[in-house]
C-alpha cells in the first residue's frame, strides 16, 4: 500500500467527510424534538423544524455525494493494489529456480495467484473501508455520547470489556483455521491442476474413481475447515450482537428514566438512542471485517511466503560483459566442479570439462550418469556446490543474465510449445523477428515441409501445451525456435528423441551445417546422433571414463565400442 499513501490520504479525508455528515442526523433530530417542537406546537413556528430539515437535506446530499467519490478513488486504489501484488509474484515466480519449481507443485502457485489474492481483494473492496468508517464512528460517537450526557456515554463504554473478551476468544481460535482453509483451498487446486494435467493418463488407467476419492478428501477436508470458521462466526457474531442489544436495552431503560423525573431531555435521549444503535453497529461491522481480516491474513501469509523465497541461480550482483567474439561458438570450462540435486547425494564429484568455442562434444552414459546435470550446470539453470563454471573464461555467476541467456539455448526432450499459432512459437526464439527470418529458421532443420503440410501452415495454432502437433512435430518447432535464437552454445539434451528415423536424419544433416562453428553439447541414446560430434565423453557416475574423436574411441573399443554394439551398429 505504500506506493498509494497520497491517494489513501484522499480517501481518509472523503471518509472523515462523509462520517461527519452521516452522524449530523441523530443531533439534528435531537434539536428538531427539543428546540422546533415546543414553538410548533404553542405558536405554530415551524422556522426551526424547516431549518433542521433542511440541513438534514444537505448532510444526506453531503455523505452521499463523498460516498460516491470515495467508491471511485477507492476503486482506483484496490486495483493498483491487487494489479501490483498479481504483477510482483508473477515476476518473481518467473525468476525462481527450477528446483523451486519442481518442489512448488503448480497448482499451490496457481492458489497463491487466484485464490489468495481474491481473499486479499474482498477485504480491500468491502471490508478495510468499513474498517475506517466504523472505527471513526466508535470514536466520534463515545465522545458524542458524553458530550450530550455523560452518564450514558459510561454506560456505552461499559459494553466493551465484554466485546474485548469475546473478540480477543475468536481472534484466538479462528487465526489457525483460516490458516487451514487456505492450506485446504490450496490441496484442492494442486488435485484439480495435476488430474486435468494428466488427463490422458488419467483415462489411459482409469485413474477416474481413485481421483474421484482423493478429491472427495479433499473436499471433504475444505467443507471440514469451512465448517470450523462458521462454528466460530456462529458464536461470535452473536455474542456481539447480544451485548450490543443488552447495553442498548440498559441505557434506554436509564435514560427513560431520568427523562421521566426531568433529568434528560427526550429529544436527547432520542439522540443518544440513535447514536447508540450506530455505536454498537460498527461493532457488528468491525466483527465481519475482523472475520474477512482473518481470511486475508492466512492468505498473505502464504503470498509472503512465496515472495519471501530467493532464487537458488541468484542474479550476478556486478554483472560482467561477456567478451565480443568475431564469430560464433564460446569456451566452456568446468572447473573442479561438485553438484547433487539433495543434500547428501553427489552427482558430480569434483568434474573437471574444457569444450573449445566451436567444438561438438556428445555425452553418453546410463540414466543418472550426470549427462543432463552437466548440462544444467552450463545453461546455469542451477549453480555448483563447488567449483566453477565459466563460458569464455568468466564464471557464468557474474554474466548478465539477459546476456547468459542469448549466448546458451538448449532444447529438450520435451519442449514446451505455448498456446498460439506455429510462427508465434518459432519467434519465442528471438521476439520482434520477420515471418521471413522465421521461415528462414524452419528451412534450415527441415520443418518447412512438415509445417506448410499443416491445415494454415505457419498460422496453425499449436494447441495447449501444443497437443494439436505430434512429439515428432513440436520438437521440429522447437529446433527452429532455437536456430532463430542464434546462440553462440547450443545444448540438445534428447533432442531427436522424439523424431522418426526420416525426420532425426534430415535434423542431423541441418545440425552438421548449424553446429559448424558453434559450441555445442549433445545428449543422447541413440548413438546415430553421436555422428556428427566432433568428440564423445562417457560418463559413469558423474566422472568422465572415455574421452576422444568417436572413431578413436570405437577403435580403442571401450565402453563407447561397447554401446554401439549393443545399439546394432
Amino acid at each position: 500500500m505504500r506506493p498509494y499513501r497520497r491517494s489513501i490520504g484522499v480517501a481518509s479525508l472523503l471518509l472523515i467527510v462523509q462520517n461527519v455528515s452521516g452522524l449530523a442526523g441523530p443531533y439534528l433530530i435531537s434539536v428538531g424534538i427539543d428546540a422546533g417542537l415546543p414553538p410548533l406546537i404553542d405558536r405554530g413556528d415551524s422556522s426551526v423544524i424547516v431549518t433542521v430539515a433542511a440541513a438534514l437535506v444537505v448532510a444526506t446530499v453531503v455523505e452521499s455525494l463523498s460516498r460516491h467519490v470515495y467508491l471511485r478513488f477507492s476503486a482506483r486504489i484496490t486495483n493498483g493494489i491487487l494489479f501490483d501484488l498479481r504483477r510482483r509474484a508473477f515476476a518473481h515466480l518467473q525468476r525462481l529456480s527450477p528446483a523451486f519449481h519442481e518442489r512448488y507443485t503448480s497448482g499451490r502457485v496457481i492458489s497463491r495467484l487466484t485464490s489468495d489474492v481474491d481473499s486479499l481483494a474482498d477485504m480491500l473492496d468491502g471490508s478495510l473501508d468499513d474498517l475506517v468508517i466504523q472505527s471513526l464512528n466508535v470514536l466520534v460517537i463515545g465522545v458524542v455520547l458524553l458530550v450530550l450526557d455523560w452518564r450514558m456515554g459510561l454506560l456505552a463504554l461499559l459494553a466493551f470489556p465484554f466485546l474485548w473478551l469475546i473478540i480477543r476468544w475468536f481472534r484466538k481460535e479462528s487465526g489457525p483455521a483460516y490458516r487451514r482453509t487456505r492450506e485446504a483451498v490450496a490441496s484442492v487446486i494442486v488435485h484439480i491442476v495435476e488430474t486435468l494435467g494428466g488427463i490422458r493418463a488419467v483415462q489411459a488407467f482409469r485413474r477416474e474413481p481413485r481421483n474421484n476419492v482423493l478429491f472427495g478428501r479433499l473436499a471433504g477436508d475444505l467443507a471440514a475447515a469451512d465448517a470450523k470458521v462458521l462454528r466460530l462466526m456462529a458464536v461470535f457474531v452473536p455474542g456481539v450482537f447480544g451485548v450490543s442489544t443488552g447495553a442498548t436495552a440498559v441505557i434506554l431503560a436509564a435514560g427513560g428514566w431520568l427523562a421521566v423525573h426531568g433529568q434528560l431531555q427526550v429529544g436527547v435521549l432520542a439522540a443518544i438512542l440513535l447514536y447508540v444503535r450506530r455505536f454498537f453497529d460498527p461493532m457488528m461491522q468491525l466483527s465481519m471485517f475482523y472475520n474477512s481480516l482473518q481470511s486475508a491474513t492466512a492468505a498473505l501469509e502464504k503470498i509472503s511466503g512465496v515472495l519471501e523465497e530467493e532464487p537458488d541461480v541468484a542474479p550476478p550482483a556486478r554483472p560482467v560483459p561477456l567478451p565480443v567474439r568475431a564469430g560464433r561458438g564460446r569456451s566452456i570450462a568446468l572447473e573442479n566442479v561438485t553438484f547433487g540435486y539433495r543434500e547428501g547425494r553427489t552427482i558430480l564429484p569434483e568434474l573437471d570439462l574444457t569444450i573449445p568455442a566451436g567444438q561438438t562434444v556428445a555425452l553418453l552414459g546410463a540414466t543418472g550418469a550426470g549427462k543432463t546435470t552437466i548440462a544444467r550446470l552450463i545453461g546455469r539453470f542451477y549453480d555448483p556446490l563447488a567449483g566453477h563454471v565459466r563460458l569464455d573464461g568468466v564464471d557464468l555467476t557474474d554474466v548478465d543474465e539477459d546476456a547468459l541467456r542469448a549466448a546458451i539455448v538448449t532444447v529438450t526432450q520435451e519442449n514446451f510449445l505455448f498456446g498460439g499459432t506455429v510462427a508465434e512459437n518459432i519467434v519465442f526464439g528471438r521476439p520482434g523477428a520477420s515471418p521471413a527470418q522465421v521461415e528462414a529458421a524452419a528451412v534450415q532443420v527441415g520443418a518447412d515441409r512438415m509445417i506448410r503440410e499443416l491445415p494454415l501452415g505457419f498460422a496453425t495454432p499449436v494447441g495447449q501445451r501444443g497437443s494439436r502437433l505430434s512429439a515428432g512435430q513440436r520438437q521440429l518447432v522447437a529446433f527452429s525456435r532455437a536456430v532463430l535464437a542464434d546462440p553462440d552454445v547450443l545444448i540438445l539434451d534428447e533432442a531427436t528423441s522424439s523424431l522418426d528415423i526420416p525426420s532425426e536424419r534430415a535434423v542431423q544433416r541441418a545440425l552438421r551445417t548449424l553446429l559448424a562453428d558453434r559450441t555445442a553439447v549433445i545428449i543422447a541414446h541413440r548413438l546415430s546422433t553421436v555422428e556428427i560430434a566432433d568428440r564423445v565423453l562417457v560418463l559413469d557416475a558423474g566422472r568422465i571414463v572415455e574421452d576422444g574423436p568417436p572413431a578413436e574411441l570405437l577403435a580403442t573399443g571401450g565402453r563407447y565400442a561397447a554401446l554401439r554394439e549393443l545399439s546394432g551398429r
